[in-house]
């Protein structure tokens, strides 16, 4: 009975995440970018191999980060690497940073290499984090939530300021905003200046684009398997997955992203306990005081069914 009780009370690990998805607590170099503020996007982290950055990845669960499938070459060597959250910079990370251990990569199968399909990858960390103001998971949408072309959204990560340079000490997390661009648009942004002999690369399906056409601002390397968010209602959720790229802030070569509601399937295998974010509430697009009585549903049926409980209790 107690431990009715306390389920009832506390829901489910993935329910916990999914009732905190999305909100920082705390609002106190990509190219063109400009530095985060610290706690303002606590999903955001740094995976590490041997101790240095390479990729960047969103924390969705207490033990579950989503990142690309091309940032591991061997996803059976997990002692090699670390995630670090929690942090703004990455040189003296401060008291708010947590080591997090690897237990295991789980690549999506149909991925078949550099700017292909299903360049995501999930890692499971080797216990929980605790969320704080500086921990939190981002929402994942589920397939009801389309990014509507032109929309503004936000991309992180400590990547290079530029295709040459390295970010300067202390490695500052980086934040741009961009407007996602519509599949048809970046193809024909990605046929142009093509080199003689090689052919343009196609934007698939389960890609979005994101950036500018003029270049000048875009993600770059070492920001790859961060998170694409947008503000929907009240809450950031994650649209894409950065992928790849011609090189960087290029003229006509936006930044491309896997997009995450294509692959909902594979994510809710392997994480079946997550609950993805929609889109729609009683068929209308959701407004943040429809988010808040969303959100608010589960709580109070857990009050009145505790109440309930007591009261037979006493009874007894």
């Amino acid at each position: 009975m107690a431990l009715f009780l306390l389920l009832l009370w506390f829901g489910t690990p993935g329910a916990a995440a999914s009732s905190v998805c999305g909100r920082p607590r705390m609002l106190n170099r990509m190219v063109g970018g400009q530095d985060a503020l610290e706690g303002e996007w606590p999903w955001q982290v740094s995976i590490q191999r041997n101790g240095s950055h390479f990729c960047g990845g969103s924390l969705i669960t207490e033990r579950w980060v989503l990142t690309a499938a091309h940032c591991f070459s061997n996803t059976s060597q997990t002692s090699l690497y670390q995630v670090l959250l929690g942090v703004r910079q990455l040189v003296r990370p401060g008291p708010h940073a947590v080591y997090a251990r690897v237990k295991r990569v789980e690549s999506n199968p149909l991925y078949q290499g550099m700017a292909s399909s299903a360049d995501v990858a999930l890692v499971e960390l080797e216990a929980p984090v605790t969320f704080t103001n500086y921990i939190l998971p981002v929402c994942v949408p589920d397939p009801s939530v389309v990014f509507e072309t032109g929309t503004n959204c936000w991309v992180t990560g400590w990547g290079s300021p530029s295709e040459e340079d390295r970010l300067p000490n202390p490695r500052i997390l980086q934040k741009l905003a961009v407007p996602i661009i519509d599949t048809p648009k970046c193809n024909l942004l990605y046929s142009k200046d093509t080199e003689s002999g090689f052919q343009a690369k196609a934007i698939k399906d389960d890609m979005l684009c994101a950036g500018f056409a003029e270049g000048k601002k875009d993600a770059c390397k070492g920001d790859s398997g961060g998170p694409l968010v947008c503000l929907v209602g009240q809450s950031w959720l994650q649209a894409g997955v950065i992928s790849w790229g011609e090189g960087c802030a290029r003229r006509n070569r936006p930044g491309v992203y896997i997009r995450v509601t294509s692959h909902h399937t594979w994510i809710h295998r392997i994480i079946p306990e997550l609950q993805f974010q929609q889109a729609r509430l009683g068929g209308q697009k959701r407004g943040p005081w429809q988010s808040l009585v969303q959100n608010s549903v589960p709580c109070l049926a857990a009050h009145a069914g505790l109440w309930v409980l007591v009261a037979l209790l006493t009874l007894l």
